[in-house]
């Protein structure tokens, strides 16, 4: 006779399985009125006409929201945004930047639920994240997962420009295109990424919370638009040789893997595989740190770039222009 019982179950297995769901419910539970379903509307004859739909993430409680630019696309008239509760409002697109692939909305209505921001810099690989999204705004979507990789690259292009957005988070946490705008999530609610992308089967993307993606939502609140410093170079992270390491002062530095041809790079002479360790007296180990530079106050300013060629040291000379778009 057949041994129909249930196998035991280890208590502690069983704790650590109610951990990770009252994590994910609190997350939920927290976040999900604070997510809305955007149906964005075009300009066309005769009134306005469907552009596409998303998600986005109260920004503040006076309306200030936060989304993908590709979900409002160059849709001038704004649309409406559906919460949780079914509360409806209209809004308007206040900018976008194609290239950090973020846009701000302002919700015409009664006052939001803000979510808080939290900063991806302090995300490890294995960590739960809890994806929250609104695609059809009957509730909020929610999905958990983990940080599958940190330091991914996305191309992101506007019209004639093309950028890559840098330190991008990768989560197993399943997503659709309705998600796209929507939070990413980490396990004490604090919104570490805005979803931008599915990546393949099981894998999504999210533009990452930290100190570049404020700077580009302050320019779009005050300007409705970012500008920035342009070098003309493509490159990546790695470490210093270890006998350049005591006279640079630290460990890291950026490759310079392509360089554009007739760019400021180009011109002032920087070459693929020349090791950069400073620009304009501030020390690069990361891209994002030469990206946290290339602020508009930049263009048209002569800065100096110290770097490593062949293990030797150099120092150029350029000047940044402005990026166009």
């Amino acid at each position: 006779m057949s041994d129909l019982t249930a196998p035991a179950v280890d208590p502690a297995e069983s704790e650590a399985l109610d951990a990770y769901s009252r994590a994910v419910v609190a997350v939920a539970e927290r976040l999900s009125p604070s997510v809305a379903s955007l149906r964005v509307m075009r300009r066309a004859r005769g009134g306005q006409l469907p552009e596409g739909a998303g998600s986005a993430v109260a920004l503040s409680s006076d309306g200030f929201m936060l989304t993908s630019a590709h979900v409002v696309g160059r849709s001038a008239a704004g649309g409406r945004a559906t919460f949780a509760d079914g509360r409806e409002d209209r809004f308007e697109v206040l900018g976008r930047d194609p290239l950090s692939d973020l846009a701000l909305l302002r919700a015409i209505g009664e006052s939001l639920v803000a979510a808080e921001l939290g900063r991806a810099e302090g995300l490890r690989v294995g960590q739960l994240v809890i994806a929250i999204g609104n695609p059809h705004g009957f509730g909020g979507s929610v999905t958990a997962g983990v940080v599958s990789a940190l330091g991914r690259s996305l191309p992101a292009r506007s019209r004639r420009t093309a950028r890559i957005i840098d330190n991008v988070i990768q989560t197993d946490a399943a997503l659709n295109p309705g998600n796209s705008g929507g939070a990413l999530a980490d396990s004490r609610g604090r919104v570490v990424g805005i979803n931008t992308a599915v990546a393949g089967v099981g894998l999504g993307l999210a533009v990452p919370i930290n100190e570049n993606t404020e700077r580009v939502i302050a320019a779009l609140m005050k300007e409705g638009r970012v500008r920035r410093a342009y070098l003309g170079i493509a490159g990546g992270p790695r470490p210093l040789p270890p006998r350049a390491r005591a006279e640079v002062g630290g460990q890291g530095c950026i490759e310079v893997v392509d360089v554009v041809q007739g760019s400021p790079a180009d011109r002032a002479g920087i070459r693929p595989e020349d090791l950069i360790v400073a620009v304009a007296g501030q020390r690069t180990t990361r891209v994002e740190d030469l990206q946290r530079l290339m602020v508009g106050d930049l263009i048209g300013v002569p800065v100096t770039v110290r770097l490593l060629r062949a293990g030797r040291p150099l120092q150029l000379e350029l000047v940044p222009e402005e990026l166009e778009r």
